[in-house]
């Protein structure tokens, strides 16, 4: 005599047999990515309170999920429709089990908004016992302008500025393991700063000057954009992140020195909201 498994059983065997193929087959990186939830690879010390928060997200949401979904398969089949003609007997109220459902989602949000303000008031905390490396950032239609404010930093001696536009994207050098304050305000219309490795972003808004400190942590080239639909050209806004030692960040604002790129490009007090397009060889000024 054969015997059956049962279909729950049939359920989770499948679950794992797939899920066990499915990594199988991924990369190293791939798996740490699927371990991450989908985040790249951090690279500054704001990142943990963002991770954490997401992955513990996803965790809880798994769980629920998981519970629900067991929940649906057991009542399909605990009461799949046999060939009989009498009803189930209905059960018009039930007081324990509406209390359950109404408490535990206000339950989760509550743990939930807890560890979100905590998350936030730790990637938002300003840098207090060192000396920080001031980018005052522009956004504007529809690039990015970085003013490295070192004039007191005798190895330059100057604030020096990289100004991208929508046919160049710019670069932003950042010291390994040096603390930066980035000031952010907008020559025209909300734009949104964005490192996706740094796990952070924040809005810069005309007429409002947000600022944020962040610690790079990892030497390498990484991604910037704009996270804010900011008009025609929005998908143009990016910019190349470059994180290096201190002599390779100092050499690159000597060399923007050499090159006349000196002086703080400033937003305007009265910020333009005229749309604007690329510049087209030949047209008339």
């Amino acid at each position: 005599m054969v015997r059956q498994l049962h279909p729950l059983k049939l359920l989770l065997a499948g679950s794992v047999l797939g899920a066990t193929l499915a990594l199988s087959g991924c990369s190293a990186e791939t798996t740490a990515q699927w371990g991450r939830f989908g985040l790249p690879e951090a690279a500054s010390d704001r990142a943990p309170f963002v991770g954490n928060l997401w992955v513990g997200a996803w965790v809880a949401s798994l769980v629920v999920g998981v519970f629900v979904w067991g929940l649906i398969v057991w009542v399909m089949i605990r009461y799949r429709k046999r060939h009989v003609d009498e009803q189930p007997r209905q059960t018009r109220y039930n007081l324990p089990l509406e209390l359950l459902y109404t408490l535990v989602p206000f339950l989760i949000i509550g743990v939930l908004f807890f560890y979100t303000v905590q998350a936030q008031n730790g990637v938002l905390a300003k840098e207090t016992s060192k000396p920080v490396t001031t980018v005052n950032v522009i956004g504007q239609k529809w690039s990015w302008t970085f003013n490295y404010m070192e004039a007191a930093n005798p190895a330059v001696a100057a604030v020096v500025h990289e100004a991208g536009t929508i046919d160049k994207i710019p670069d932003l050098y950042l010291p390994v393991n040096k603390p930066v304050r980035f000031n952010l305000a907008s020559a025209d219309v909300i734009h949104s700063f964005w490192v996706p490795a740094f796990y952070f972003k924040l809005d810069v808004i005309p007429g409002r000057h947000n600022s944020f400190d962040i610690t790079p942590d990892k030497v390498g080239v990484y991604s910037g954009k704009c996270a804010e639909l900011c008009g025609t050209y929005h998908a143009a806004m990016l910019f190349t992140v470059h994180v290096v030692s201190e002599q390779e960040y100092t050499a690159y604002l000597n060399d923007l020195k050499s090159k006349g790129q000196v002086g703080e490009i400033t937003a305007p007090d009265y910020p333009n909201v005229v749309p604007t397009v690329p510049a087209v060889e030949g047209e008339k000024k």
